[in-house]
């Protein structure tokens, strides 16, 4: 799908498109077949995730004197920067008293409760046992064995992304009344992209729905609106490496290696009758364009527009969610 010209020549990544009104598109119901979609969720809740949950942007957890505190399928924990800027992870109750350590303060590295002073440098301190976590440069991990109930593993299945210092990153996140698999169903439906974005997409078409195990991914032709008849066409390809995260990775046209990780990450217990699951979604962009360069050099300044994007995406994606889980806790949901 790439249209770039060979040589030095400078070519436009926008393509101009005939106007069209939203419901002249071609239904896309038939093809979206909820066996299909179904299919593809349970071979995601199949892999294995050794554990490992998402618990924010790798610079939400700051050096400084504050701890990040998150809770993570009903369990409490605490994260925080050691003096030379390693992460540190644990229970975020104190195990004196049950103080709430997120509300604590770091002092040189080693979290301090300030209920009694109990402090703790990241090991084992007083019945306090530290949980594994993981910072891939663009999100922190926490590996949460008991609440995973899966075989652990050294390391996350972190997906493929342009190469370290080649993309500019932004996180975002938001919190819904559903639960993970929920999130995960809605990434694995590009069929309602340009029905229910169309402010953001138009000319989806799913090239080729996953076909089993060995060829999971859903591969995707759509463009990017920038204006009313300027978008950016592009190909892309969903797939789900493990059973709370599905990545979009754009394979041919405009920023091609660059990916769209979504996370979804249950904050309540197991059977929770309301349960809650925050969305953190990594944007990682890249391009071989020359003047790219800049767009590295301005990241502060285009994170917040990134995360603009996002949010009002899943504006609407987690009503999506939200309407499922709905449904499906009430015994109606289809199929």
């Amino acid at each position: 799908m790439s249209d770039r010209a060979e040589g030095d020549g400078w070519t436009s990544p926008l393509r101009r498109r005939r106007r069209s009104d939203w419901a002249s598109q071609t239904p896309t119901w038939r093809d979206a077949r909820p066996g299909l979609i179904a299919e593809a969720l349970k071979r995601a809740s199949a892999r294995p995730s050794g554990n490992w949950f998402v618990v924010g942007s790798s610079r939400g957890v700051r050096a400084g004197d504050r701890p990040y505190g998150r809770t993570v399928a009903g369990v409490e924990v605490v994260l925080w920067r050691a003096e030379d800027g390693g992460l540190r992870a644990g229970p975020g109750v104190c195990p004196h008293l049950g103080a709430p350590l997120r509300d604590s303060r770091v002092v040189c590295g080693t979290l301090v409760c300030h209920w009694h002073g109990l402090a703790l440098k990241g090991g084992p301190t007083a019945g306090w046992e530290p949980y594994p976590v993981h910072d891939d440069g663009v999100l922190v991990w926490v590996r949460l064995d008991r609440a995973g109930g899966e075989e652990p593993t050294e390391l996350p299945v972190v997906p493929v992304r342009p190469a370290d210092g080649a993309g500019v990153d932004s996180v975002f996140t938001a919190v819904g009344r559903c639960e993970p698999e929920d999130v995960v169903a809605n990434r694995l439906d590009p069929w309602h992209g340009s029905w229910f974005h169309p402010y953001s997409f138009v000319d989806l078409t799913v090239a080729r729905p996953p076909e089993g195990e060995d060829d999971d991914a859903f591969v995707v032709d759509v463009s990017f609106r920038v204006t009313d008849r300027l978008v950016v066409p592009v190909r892309a390809e969903f797939t789900a490496p493990e059973p709370r995260t599905v990545v979009m990775h754009i394979t041919e046209g405009e920023g091609s290696t660059s990916v769209v990780e979504t996370h979804a990450t249950p904050l309540t217990a197991p059977g929770d009758p309301r349960p809650r699951t925050v969305v953190v979604e990594a944007v990682v962009a890249a391009s071989d364009r020359r003047g790219f360069a800049l767009a590295r050099a301005v990241a502060p300044v285009l994170r917040p527009l990134m995360r603009r994007t996002a949010g009002r995406l899943w504006r609407d994606d987690l009503a999506y969610a939200e309407r499922r889980w709905q449904l499906r806790s009430t015994g109606r949901f289809p199929g």
